[in-house]
């Protein structure tokens, strides 16, 4: 009775029901997905309070009796050959990365296992926070997928003794090839794909395959969606629906060749939702994320479910600013269970007497440093990328700064990050700085490919954490109340790839790069910063080439440099440059 209480308080505060786990960020290597979009959704969602702890469901593995129930049991046995894997995920793995995908896939199957269960149990939406395997067919695997937990899910509700009639929506931009093959017999399941083009033949005895090429703008999407799904929905009259709700049709999707943009691709899931609940209003509804590549697409899936679950559109905060709000979270020291007893002083306030060459930032010490790296959660995301036992390092007297140093094993022979901070009172006039004078995020066992190619100053391909390593650098900074970061990017790219959350200060430097953009806008890093080595970008006024020129670029901690930075001059100052062929 206690139980049933409790679940009974949980449903009466739910607007729709989130299935989560830790383990969703362990993803395959080498692959574009961004491990931590699972928990930026689940934050920003309880950031706006649209979602409450109690909406938030951790899932278990599928077994192999749950996976047995599509997939034929040579194929699933083949998924202990690490050639067979590899082949399937499209890169080369190891045999302790092969386990790993395994082991993660089985984990997201268990989750829409789940969230099928939740949403026929009681009626309220529910969400798998990642999911959406489409590509997999009952004896193979292929584009990255290896089981499919939407066959799965629903063959695992069949039997719990589900008997209603589902609809599948995928509109991944990739073709739903592989559920559609599970259920090319069955009339009772009705697959429907809008995807850029046919991975195999269309079949099914209940399936609409619409492939619309390359290019696909939000009026083409929009227009086909509207015309072609409500029929289906009133023709099958579905008892739950899957939407496979792929972010990967949006234009600047590292994998992707269509060119939809925020604004349509919550108009679509709008869309979709909307017609459901119009035409066959007790259906029970299921959404999975599938496809999206990079680190922008989980705002995508926020916006779209912050819809769906608090009845408003909701702009996600940008990465930086949500990150920040998870570190101040989870960065407060607590009681640990190992008896270190560590209290906030212990770690953040400044110590008396300390000094250079003892303390980073004259506060932190090693010790400090390990345990706030852990707390938000920078280690663990280096074990997520397959160092399983990363060290941290403090150099101390090596010149302006201490260094900290990440490295992958305890040998200390894979170095992961390199970090060298000051405090400073010199690069804005009145106000004190965390000023990074060198930072260095690699990732050693990595190859460079033509999806991430070399830029200037790397050896190897880098860790795809910048955006975690300035938020914690900012904490630092927040920790003794200091005024902002800064830093000197000296590189171009380095200024792009910090442009949404750090400004430049000078405003002549700031024109001058808003003016390099714009004229390289559109070109792949590596080949921008080509066009600026071979002195192909020049000032249209003068003809002379045009170099990079450092400038100091911030982020505001305290109101006073925030006030200030708004008081500074916008535009371009009348910069103007040209790319020559």
């Amino acid at each position: 009775m206690r139980f049933l209480r409790r679940a009974l308080r949980r449903l009466r505060s739910n607007r729709i029901w989130l299935v989560h786990h830790a383990g969703y960020a362990q993803t395959i290597p080498r692959i574009p997905l961004d491990p931590e979009r699972g928990e930026r959704i689940a934050a920003f969602l309880r950031e706006e309070r649209v979602v409450g702890r109690r909406a938030i469901v951790r899932p278990q593995p599928a077994s192999l009796r749950e996976i047995l129930r599509v997939h034929a049991a040579d194929y699933v046995a083949s998924l202990d050959r690490t050639d067979i894997v590899s082949q399937a995920v499209g890169v080369p793995l190891t045999d302790a990365e092969r386990q790993r995908a395994v082991d993660h896939q089985r984990l997201v199957t268990g989750g829409t296992i789940q969230a099928v269960a939740l949403a026929l149990d009681t009626g309220l939406p529910a969400v798998n926070l990642s999911g959406g395997l489409h590509h997999a067919t009952p004896a193979r695997g292929m584009g990255f997928c290896l089981i499919n937990d939407v066959a799965i899910a629903i063959a695992n509700a069949r039997a719990r003794g589900f008997s209603g009639r589902v609809l599948v929506v995928d509109l991944d931009l990739h073709d739903g090839n592989g559920t559609r093959a599970a259920f090319a017999d069955d009339a009772t399941v009705h697959t429907f794909s809008i995807h850029n083009q046919d991975w195999e033949p269309e079949g099914g005895v209940a399936t609409t395959s619409l492939a619309l090429g390359t290019g696909v703008s939000d009026a083409v999407l929009l227009e086909t969606l509207r015309s072609s799904l409500p029929p289906i929905v009133e023709q099958h009259r579905p008892s739950l629906v899957i939407y496979v709700a792929g972010t990967d049709p949006a234009g600047d999707d590292r994998l992707g060749d269509w060119d939809m943009t925020a604004t349509g691709l919550l108009e679509r899931d709008q869309f979709v939702i909307d017609t459901v609940r119009d035409r066959v209003p007790r259906s029970s509804l299921v959404v999975v994320l599938a496809g999206g590549y990079g680190r922008q697409t989980w705002r995508y899936s926020a916006r779209f479910l912050g819809w769906l679950a608090g009845g408003r559109a909701i702009e996600p905060p940008d990465d930086l600013e949500l990150t920040l709000r998870r570190y101040r979270r989870t960065a407060l020291p607590r009681e640990s269970p190992d008896g270190w007893g560590l209290t906030e002083e212990d770690l953040f306030a400044i110590v008396p007497g300390a000094g250079p060459g003892t303390r980073v930032l004259g506060a932190f010490s090693r010790h400090a440093i390990e345990v706030s790296l852990e707390e938000v959660g920078i280690l663990d995301q280096l074990r997520a990328l397959g160092y399983a036992e990363p060290s941290v390092e403090i150099a101390f007297g090596t010149g302006a700064g201490e260094l900290i140093r990440v490295f992958g094993d305890q040998e200390r022979t894979l170095l992961l990050l390199e970090l060298r901070v000051t405090r400073n009172r010199r690069v804005i006039s009145g106000m004190e700085v965390v000023y990074v004078e060198w930072l260095l995020l690699q990732d050693p066992r990595r190859e460079f490919t033509a999806m991430q190619p070399r830029l200037p100053g790397q050896t190897h391909p880098g860790l795809g954490m910048l955006r975690e390593v300035v938020a914690w650098t900012v904490l630092l900074g927040e920790r003794l109340k200091l005024d902002g970061l800064a830093f000197a990017p000296s590189q171009y790219y380095m200024a792009v790839l910090g442009r949404h959350h750090l400004q430049l200060l000078d405003p002549v430097a700031a024109a001058r790069f808003a003016a390099l953009q714009k004229t390289l806008a559109g070109l792949p890093l590596d080949q921008a910063e080509a066009a600026l080595a071979a002195g192909r970008v020049v000032d249209s006024a003068t003809g002379q080439p045009v170099g990079w020129e450092p400038g100091v670029a911030v982020y505001p901690i305290s109101e006073q440099l925030r006030t200030r930075l708004r008081a500074m001059p916008v535009g371009e100052l009348g910069v103007r440059y040209v790319l020559r062929p």
